[in-house]
């Protein structure tokens, strides 16, 4: 009878560990391209072990396109795309996020 709730809270444990994993690579990967010199790489792929599978980590950078009170372009903005991909129990899961490195250029 006990067994149920057992193993819906070890579910739950591990689907809230698992999803800080992927909270923390994405938060490790921004910090590092920010604290890196030059543009981000317009195109990367990484494969991770988080301890409850391989996951992995898609980095895209593009220019930011985004214009000035004049219509000018402002140069030397990326916006850089982050994706963690991974599968549980069969199904396709992600997360992502978008943020803008300015390199002075």
């Amino acid at each position: 009878v006990l067994g149920r709730p057992v193993e819906n809270c070890l579910n739950a444990s591990t689907l809230s560990s698992e999803g800080d994993r992927v909270r923390q690579i994405l938060s490790n990967r921004m910090a590092e391209i920010q604290a890196t010199p030059g543009f981000p790489d317009e195109q990367k792929e990484t494969k991770i072990d988080t301890g409850y599978g391989e996951v992995k980590l898609i980095q895209s950078s593009v220019p930011a396109g985004l214009k000035d009170e004049q219509d000018l372009e402002l140069g030397g903005i990326n916006r850089v795309t982050l994706i963690v991909e991974w599968t549980r129990g069969g199904q396709a899961q992600s997360r992502k996020i978008e943020f803008y490195v300015y390199r002075a250029g």
